[in-house]
């Protein structure tokens, strides 16, 4: 897979080290809003809709909505460079867009959006392998406060038990998916801007999951207009400019920087959960919600990563490898 090859080739450095700027929280705020609201369309879809019928679905609707942007189709991509797009397609969307629906139909959509908060850990293990250095002492801090406030989001759903380990599993299978991703796309989205490497990614995990959609249809989905309306929304913002925010996010401010949105996402999953499908809130989570803010905080603010060379860097290297 050419340049893939080598570890410390899959990502790049971002191009905005400083403390973020209005237009990177705007862009953090809304696609961690967006995809905060997701996990309940996600529920919706799913009340008469098969698994992969809504991931089908909304990789469908997405590609619609992107190709209607002029850049999707007319900047070409190196041939050189496909194998990279070809991998983000797995990753961030044929992989964990079809596991995200299975998941939730053994836990809550709140549940969902807080485990999903362990994303900016798997992309600073990966950006950390991929750079050959540590995160600034920021992203550290705010990395370890968020895990805290993952913590304290869990914990209540941790003390039901049983049931819900495999979509628990699920979700965080995706969600180291999703740090890898996050990751390797940030040199495609720095090359050719963030439309036109997605809408083909985008492609890419639409023709892999169309065979379990096709299946789906005949298997536990029936007609309805409130769960069709709930995919389209999720097509059109979470899986079209959800995505372009955070894809032109992650090429400015790196991909540990710009995956601290998914702090927001859980928040909002959480308060979204209980308004809309009246799964309870507890203090403790409460506490999580305002530690995981935090945390995005601390990730925002100037980074300065502390660079590891020589046989240092190959130590930390094959401690976070361990990790």
């Amino acid at each position: 897979m050419g340049d893939l090859s080598r570890l410390d080739s899959i990502t790049t450095d971002a191009t905005h080290l400083d403390a973020f700027e209005v237009r990177d929280w705007t862009q953090l705020i809304f696609a961690g809003s967006v995809w905060g609201a997701s996990f309940i369309f996600i529920a919706a879809g799913l009340d008469h809709f098969a698994p992969g019928v809504v991931t089908v679905a909304r990789l469908a609707l997405g590609c619609i909505v992107l190709g209607l942007f002029r850049s999707a189709r007319t900047v070409r991509i190196d041939r050189e460079d496909w194998p990279r797009v070809i991998l983000v397609g797995v990753t961030w969307l044929a992989f964990p867009m079809t596991l995200f629906p299975i998941a939730q139909q053994h836990i809550s959509s709140g549940l969902a959006g807080m485990l999903n908060g362990s994303v900016p850990v798997f992309a600073a293990i990966i950006t950390s392998l991929g750079l050959r250095r540590l995160p600034g002492r920021w992203q550290l801090i705010g990395l370890g406060v968020g895990a805290v406030g993952i913590v304290l989001l869990g914990l209540p759903a941790l003390s039901d038990g049983g049931s819900s380990a495999i979509g628990v599993i699920l979700v965080v299978l995706a969600c180291v998916s999703y740090g890898v991703a996050v990751t390797v796309n940030v040199p495609l989205a720095q090359k050719y801007g963030s439309i036109p490497t997605f809408w083909r990614a985008q492609m890419v995990g639409l023709v892999l999951t169309l065979p379990y959609g096709a299946w789906g249809i005949t298997h536990g989905t029936e007609w309805n207009l409130e769960s069709a309306a709930a995919v389209a929304v999720l097509g059109t913002f979470g899986t079209a400019l959800a995505f372009v925010a955070m894809v032109g996010l992650s090429a400015r401010v790196g991909a540990t920087r710009a995956s601290s949105l998914t702090y927001f996402e859980a928040i909002v999953a959480l308060l979204l959960g209980a308004v809309v499908r009246d799964e309870a809130i507890v203090a403790l989570e409460l506490s999580g919600c305002g530690v995981l803010l935090l945390g995005a905080w601390f990730i925002s603010r100037d980074d300065r990563p502390l660079v590891v060379t020589g046989d240092a860097a190959d130590e930390a290297a094959t401690t976070l490898a361990a990790t």
